[in-house]
């Protein structure tokens, strides 16, 4: 695989503003609103991109007969210290899964559950 192995995310959930003020208090950035390329009643919100730099952007996706929740892969959002980003996630309206916690030479992480039950991870190397 000659690139990065991950090209977008999508981070389903039910209720779309109350997900997207969510990961804008807790990553202090704002998310901007897509078009449905297909008219097909799907909302979506991406996250903000510099497509010049390393990793991948995504979207919280609202689309009926997908339920938030009880999926089986994790997103880890790169952080400068990922206690800050920790710091917000109750206030928000989430919950800390797990507290940071180093992971050796491959800095720190923690982990979170957003305002819609689906879990995520904040990722620094401090």
């Amino acid at each position: 695989m000659p690139m990065n192995p991950v090209g977008w995310f999508e981070i389903y959930v039910d209720d779309m503003g109350r997900a997207k003020a969510f990961y804008e208090a807790v990553l202090k950035v704002k998310l901007e609103k897509l078009g449905d390329p297909n008219d097909s009643a799907i909302e979506m919100n991406s996250f903000p991109s510099d497509m010049e730099k390393y990793g991948s952007t995504g979207a919280l996706v609202h689309m009926d007969g997908f339920p938030a929740g009880a999926n089986s892969t994790l997103v880890y959002f790169s952080c400068d210290d990922c206690s800050v980003e920790e710091s917000r996630v109750a206030t928000a309206g989430g919950k800390i899964h797990r507290s940071k916690m180093a992971i050796g030479d491959y800095g720190f992480v923690a982990l979170a559950v957003d305002s819609e039950g689906n879990m995520f991870g904040l990722h620094s190397m401090k």
